[in-house]
């Protein structure tokens, strides 16, 4: 049967929430290596335009260091939105271990009422069986 239909393939397991957080923060990084390669860019341009007089070559210039600026902004805005995004998921992924804890708690607290019930019935179940009039006897 197999020959006839093949076999499915092996299922890779879902990504989990640390998962997509780590891939997120990766991206992020990479972003930011990005911009600090900008950066130094941007400084190359001002100090060429330092040595400059005006003219069409500092024009060049100037156009250049304008287009890595959009470019700079560009990437910035997109570091922000990749630090946002890995932000919201860690604190989704944060109110579902609160959310676990307090489900944990609440079957711990029914446990604790239940034994207490329990105690309860015995100590009244005992007390029944004590006699205080032999108590008095014998402490008399």
């Amino acid at each position: 049967m197999n020959r006839i239909f093949g076999t499915s393939k092996p299922q890779q397991p879902k990504p989990t929430v640390q998962d997509a957080i780590n891939k997120t923060d990766e991206r992020a990084d990479a972003v930011h290596v990005k911009i600090r390669k900008l950066d130094a860019e941007l400084m190359r341009y001002k100090d060429q335009m330092q040595n400059m007089r005006e003219g069409p070559g500092k024009n060049a210039i100037k156009q250049k260091a304008v287009r890595v600026l959009k470019q700079k902004k560009l990437y910035e805005t997109q570091l922000e939105s990749l630090q946002q995004q890995s932000f919201n998921m860690e604190q989704g992924s944060f109110y579902l271990r609160v959310a676990s804890m307090t489900t944990e708690n609440l079957k711990n607290t029914m446990i604790t009422f239940d034994a207490m019930q329990i105690a309860n019935k015995e100590l009244k179940k005992q007390y029944k069986n004590i006699n205080l009039d032999k108590i008095e006897v014998d402490l008399g």
